[in-house]
């Protein structure tokens, strides 16, 4: 877990580039999409668990109590780093020359200030309500095909907001990504959960899978690498940790209603219950967020978004092993089919 810290100027960073091409008389090396790709698998795979999960906490809990819980468990694991995630400075004061020590919030943009806002109701806040919301109205079926609409949302808010341009190839890989999780959502049968209002529902999960291409393309922005972004130069680069740090905050305030269920309640907890929400809160609250937030500072947030269509692959494969769900042959060819839209879609343009 590194630091935040102020990025060099932009003008210093084309120099250094420059430099590096004049001396070696080739141009840098791009840099690798491994680890930033490894990252973005690794969320997907703490998010498809925590939907087996998530089914067996709620179910004892409720959605409010439940949501307050996991945010609570990832504040604990989160406070020992606060020092380093919201790190002091030692700025020299003009026209005197003495060094001071200012406190984090003192050196982030005010333009960035205003970004967080944004950043932390889109997701957790209105993300979780409108999903939650949605899943009572509507049948998983649906909800999982108009989930498949989030790379193009961020692909499409990449293009407009970032000036991000995505290949041709990128358009085809989440073609099919899309095609292949509508088939696995679809081809386990209309199912048998109760859906009194699909119409909403699915309006409510689309507004859901916004919010969630809304926040890549911010914390894309907050976080990304070069100090560039849209035209402007500014050297503050955020700590996608210190990102993910303020997203549970906001998601134990806006969550905090169901605090008095989760506290009151907590003493009879089964032990199945309490695993669950000590891994939604470590590994899919803070686990998964902070691994996608990190990989969506070092990938095109077009790119990245990709992976969320491994996340239904996941969920079928754990709820497969975990619960006893069937996992037929057509599901199986489905994921292979998002597995080759991810692979399209994330991968490098020669």
């Amino acid at each position: 877990m590194s630091d935040s810290a102020s990025c060099a100027p932009c003008s210093a960073d084309a120099a250094d580039i420059a430099d590096a091409a004049n001396r070696s008389g080739n141009a840098p090396a791009r840099p690798s999409l491994l680890l930033p790709g490894l990252a973005a698998l690794g969320a997907v795979t703490l998010w498809g668990l925590s939907f087996p999960a998530m089914k067996v906490a709620v179910q004892a809990l409720g959605p409010m109590p439940l949501m307050w819980a996991r945010m609570m468990v990832a504040m604990a694991l989160l406070a020992p780093f606060t020092a380093r995630l919201f790190p002091a400075r030692t700025v020299a004061v003009v026209p005197s020359g003495t060094l001071a020590r200012r406190g984090f919030w003192s050196g982030v943009p005010r333009r960035h200030k205003l970004l967080l806002l944004p950043t932390v109701l889109l997701q957790p806040c209105l993300y979780f309500l409108f999903e939650s919301k949605a899943m009572q109205l509507t049948t998983a079926s649906q909800a999982g095909v108009i989930s498949a609409s989030v790379p193009l949302l961020v692909g499409a808010g990449a293009w407009l907001l970032l000036g991000e341009r995505p290949s041709p190839r990128l358009w085809v890989g989440v073609a099919f990504s899309c095609a292949g999780v509508a088939w696995l959502t679809l081809s386990g049968g209309a199912g048998t959960e109760s859906a009194p209002d699909p119409l909403l529902g699915n309006m409510l999960e689309l507004l859901a899978m916004a919010c969630a291409a809304g926040n890549m393309l911010l914390v894309r922005r907050l976080s990304a690498h070069g100090g560039h972004q849209g035209g402007e130069c500014g050297g503050f680069r955020w700590n996608p940790w210190t990102l993910t740090a303020l997203q549970t905050v906001a998601g134990a305030l806006f969550f905090a209603p169901g605090a008095y269920a989760a506290l009151t309640g907590a003493g009879q907890w089964p032990v199945d219950v309490v695993l669950a929400v000590v891994y939604l809160g470590a590994g899919a609250s803070l686990g998964a967020f902070g691994l996608f937030n990190w990989a969506t500072s070092h990938l095109p947030a077009s790119s990245v978004g990709a992976f969320i269509n491994l996340v239904p692959v996941t969920a079928v494969g754990f709820g497969w092993l975990w619960l006893g769900e069937t996992l037929n042959a057509t599901q199986m060819l489905a994921a292979a089919v998002v597995m080759v839209g991810v692979a399209l879609g994330t991968g490098r343009r020669r």
